[in-house]
């Protein structure tokens, strides 16, 4: 992660910050840094396409199974690589976008895509 870049990270709620852990590393995702003092602690995640991404324990209650409203967008040009490292199967959208679509373990929409055309307006 370089120190002068402007951008917007999320912090995901994870119940099991291991899980979700191992998830990412799948996709290509590195440990930038961990909560060396806790297993569940917080993980702060780097990926080669710039992206980062903050996991953390969630608070009780907050990730009801099958109720999980968060998504992320993981936009790369190695869009069929990325799916199959998840097992999923990447598609033309009428959106203008080559992606995939996957839940991790916390059910978290994770969607890997990269524009195909300008959507139509």
């Amino acid at each position: 992660m370089s120190d002068d870049a402007q951008t917007l990270t999320p912090i995901l709620p994870c119940n099991d910050v291991q899980a979700s852990l191992a998830f990412y590393l799948r996709l290509g995702f590195t440990v930038y840094w961990r909560d060396e003092s806790d297993p569940q602690g917080y993980v702060i995640l780097g990926h080669p396409s710039g992206a980062a991404l903050h996991l953390n324990k969630a608070v009780e209650g907050w990730l009801v199974p099958w109720r999980n409203p968060f998504g992320l967008y993981l936009y790369v040009e190695n869009v069929d690589e990325m799916a199959a490292a998840v097992g999923v199967a990447a598609e033309d959208k009428p959106w203008g976008m080559y992606e995939a679509a996957v839940s991790d373990p916390d059910e978290t929409l994770v969607r890997i895509g990269w524009p195909t055309s300008k959507p139509g307006v």
